[in-house]
């Protein structure tokens, strides 16, 4: 599998950067905002095979939250 990989069941435009190391697995899920700018909603050990829907859940949340502290600061 690639390092990093898009995760539309997050939302459209989110990528899973995907590390593995001696200690296990780990998943950051991140937003390219704009050029200058990119949103990571949501870090986690994976333990599954399958990525957990609350991770999933939790990640859609915390983007919602991230966007719609950016858009409240713009005005």
């Amino acid at each position: 599998m690639p390092l990093s990989r898009p995760m539309p069941s997050v939302a459209t435009g989110v990528s899973e950067l995907r590390l593995h190391c001696e200690d296990g697995q780990f998943r950051t899920f991140y937003f390219t905002a704009s050029a200058n700018a990119i949103l990571v909603p949501h870090a986690f050990v994976k333990k599954t095979q399958q990525t957990p829907s609350s991770e999933i859940q939790l990640a859609r949340k915390r983007l919602t939250e991230l966007i719609n502290a950016i858009e409240e600061g713009e005005s």
